[in-house]
Formats: structure tokens, sequence, C-alpha cells
């Protein structure tokens, strides 16, 4: 039995296709509605799609209509079991279509991309090197807490970062193993990081590169053979499939080497009792070494339904949609001279739909408050799990107050926070219009509400 959709028909005018060629992918939540506290409500804008994206409509009916048929994988004899074990395995088998993946390569189930670095930080051979810029989300930032860690300056330039690179892997020990972790999208300015480039930089220099594409994944094509990179991971919830699941992608050799990042059932090939009492394990070298306990089958399915939608849809046309999306929230924030955008390589390096900036006069969170509260747009504010990143971009001092979310600060007081406003292929075009208007509105005539500080949020003062 095979577990399927109703595709939607044909358009039957030319003009009609074009348009829904252009049109925001269906999302749920798209028509949910929000109160305003200036009275009255407005239909939601999801403008925080680089935390977590909203699920595609297409993987919310595809795991309603699996959801019947679930059973335990890879344990049972039924017919429920066997068709929730090819489910699984196939979404795998998807998911390394959809990555490009070399022959050999595993593809290994996670809970999100933090769950796939630290599972390769702890399957890393002994005395690794590993080489990571300051600008990194924690998530692949930190890790590496057995390996002998260099931690690389923000380079202000894609050259200027293979560059920089390419100095410190010629200063390593060049007989050990080591190992480059880089984002392919930044989840701070959007912009795009030169990873064809520091790929041939770590393999010339006898090293192993791993990618960071949670944000790159969900707005360009992402192939592991293109790119040349060893590894690659990436969380489900930014790729508009939910369910806590994640990947990391790549080869083999270290991940079958290195003891399972889990023990128990599932990773374990065979165990016996020996004759001292004890346990003597064969663990598996497959994907399932790391994979201990019952998967998140829906998760994986999830994750497998966004990649055939995003690949039907067409990288073409959803990065041509999502760069007239960035074009006009950058056209409409360089119209407030207030505002200021933050960027490592400028105006012009390409870019995925992630801005983050800062208004001359205002806390960052007092903004975000006054852009949820009254105007119904989701934005995020705070220094985004990237504190290095953001502190250098706004030229803060390393000891100076600030945290992931809202620090300690009353509306109009000075704090080291930023705004990130971001989308992708679901985001209507309405949504960052109301986004730039709001900005404008705020700036030039202030909040019409109070706000105040209430366990590290600011919020509307009742």
């Amino acid at each position: 039995m095979s577990v399927t959709t109703t595709a939607t028909a044909p358009a039957s005018h030319a003009a009609t296709a074009d348009r829904a060629a252009c049109a925001p992918l269906p999302v749920l939540g798209r028509d949910v509605t929000v109160p305003l506290v200036t009275g009255g409500d407005v239909t939601y804008a999801a403008l925080d799609y680089a935390a977590s994206a909203p699920a595609l409509q297409r993987v919310w009916d595809d795991v309603a209509a699996y959801a019947p048929y679930y059973g335990s994988v890879h344990r049972g004899a039924g017919y429920l079991s066997q068709l929730s074990t090819d489910l699984f395995e196939n979404a795998r088998r998807t998911v390394a279509e959809f990555l490009g993946c070399r022959a050999a390569d595993q593809v290994v189930f996670t809970r999100s991309t933090t769950d796939s670095l630290n599972l390769l930080a702890r399957a890393l051979p002994a005395g690794c090197q590993v080489f990571v810029f300051e600008t990194e989300h924690h998530a692949s930032l930190l890790p590496w807490r057995d390996a002998q860690v260099t931690f690389l300056d923000a380079p202000r330039t894609p050259r200027q970062a293979v560059e920089t690179l390419e100095r410190a892997l010629a200063d390593r020990d060049p007989h050990g193993p080591a190992l480059v972790c880089v984002t392919g999208a930044s989840n701070v300015t959007g912009e795009l990081w030169p990873v064809p480039e520091l790929a041939a930089a770590a393999h010339a220099h006898g090293a192993r590169i791993v990618l960071d594409a949670a944000q790159l994944a969900p707005h360009h094509p992402v192939s592991v053979r293109d790119l040349d990179v060893d590894w690659v991971a990436f969380s489900g919830h930014k790729l508009y499939a939910p369910f806590g699941s994640g990947v990391l992608a790549g080869r083999a050799d270290w991940l079958a080497a290195a003891d399972p990042y889990l023990a128990g059932g599932g990773a374990s090939r065979k165990v016996t009792r020996r004759e001292d009492g004890g346990v003597d394990v064969e663990w598996h070298e497959s994907a399932a070494r790391h994979e201990a306990g019952s998967p998140n089958v829906i998760g994986a399915y999830s994750i497998a339904s966004a990649c055939k939608a995003l690949t039907e849809a067409g990288f073409d046309t959803l990065v041509a949609r999502e760069r007239h999306l960035i074009d006009t929230v950058r056209a409409g924030l360089a119209e407030v001279p207030e505002v200021r955008i933050l960027s490592l390589f400028g105006d012009d390096a390409p870019r995925v739909g992630v801005i983050s900036f800062v208004v001359e006069g205002w806390n960052s969170s007092h903004f975000a408050a006054a852009l949820s509260a009254e105007y119904g747009i989701g934005v995020r504010d705070g220094l985004f799990c990237a504190h290095p990143l953001v502190r250098t971009l706004l030229g803060a001092d390393p000891g100076t107050q600030g945290e992931c979310g809202a620090p300690e600060a009353a509306p109009g007081e000075k704090s080291l926070n930023a705004i990130r406003v971001s989308f992708g292929a679901g985001t209507p075009d309405e949504h960052v219009e109301r986004f730039v208007r709001a900005v404008r509105e705020l700036v030039r005539d202030g909040a019409k509400w109070r706000y105040r500080t209430e366990d590290g949020r600011c919020v509307p003062a009742v």
C-alpha cells in the first residue's frame, strides 16, 4: 500500500499557470488572525522563517494521510510496521536525492541541525583540529568541546573568508585529521558564503568540511556532490517540515568508526553476555548506528515530503520570487534613514530572505513588540544565537549585556540586540509590504501603545 495525496489539477490557461508559479506555496497558518492592542484583528504576518518556517500544507496533508497507518519502525512483522519501515527508509532515499549525495554517503536522521553537528562532533577522530568562523550560529560554533578548536575572525568579503581559512589551515599540524565547519547562509545577515571555494581550500590542506545548511537548504538547492563538502546538516523545522527532525548526510567512515551517538536498541546488531557477567555489543555500521531508539518516522517523512514539494515547485522559481521579496524589504528599509541593515559582505552580496537591522533611538525588543502588538507582524529580536557575529556587526564590547532573546532593557533604553525579519516560499507580498509600512510608521510616529519588560520580554502594558 502507498500513502498519497490528491494532486492539484493543472491550470487551464497559461496566464493562470504563470500567476500560480509566482504565488507563495500554501503553508499552515496563512489565514490565522491575531488581535491588535489598538483594537480589531489582522491576518498574522509570519516573518520569522529563520527560526521556524511554517509547515507546508503539502507536508501536513501527506502526514495526515499516513497517520492512520503509523506503526513501529524496524521492529515489527505486521503490515503497518512494514509500511512504516518502508516509508522511513524511502524518506532517507528522498533526502539523499534532494541533497545530491554520493553513492557511499549516509543519511542519518537526527532531531535538528544542532543534534546533527553534535553527533558529528562525537564522531571526530582523536586529535582532530576544528576550524570555525566566529560568524557561525551556536549550533555549529559550540559542539566541538573535545577537539582542538581554532576560531576564525569574521571576514568582510567572501575572498577574505577563503584567505583566512587558507592561512589557518597552512599553520595546522598536517599529519592529523582536521574539520572545517561553515554556514551556507548566515542566520543573521542572510548572506551566502563561498562554500565551494572554502571546500576546495579545506581539501587542499587535507581537511574535511561540514556545511551548516539550516538557512541555505530552504532557499537554494544544496548538493553534497556539486559543493564538494563532506557533510551537510539541516533542520526540518526550517525546511517547512514540523516534528523535530533533522539530517546529517555525508561520508560514512568517521561515523562508522565512532561509538554510537546513543547506546540502545536499533544501534545494536548483536548483544551477548560474557562468561564474566559483562555484555558484548556489536554495533551497526549503517546509519542505524547513530539512530538508537524508536525513530521519528513522522518527522523523517515530513522532511522527505518537504524535499519533494520544494523540488517540484522548482528552486529557480522560488529563488526568483524570494529575490523580489528581498528587494522589496531592502528598498523599503533604505528609505528610512534611522534604519541600519547589518551586513558582513556589503549590499551587493547574494543572500536569502534573512535581514537583520537596528533602528536609531529604539530598543530592538521594543520595536519588535510594537510590530507584533500593533501590526500583527512576527519577527525576531535579540542576538539570534549568534552572539559573536552580532556583537561584531554592532561594534559592541564583548562584555556588553545581550542575550539570545530580549535583554533586560526597558523601551527606549540602549541594549545589545537587533531585529531580524525573515521569509521564504510561503510569504505573501502583502506581509513584507505591511512590514515595510509598519517600520516607516513606527519610526515616524512612534508606538501607539506603552510597553514594559516582563520576564525578559518587552510586552504591551495592560
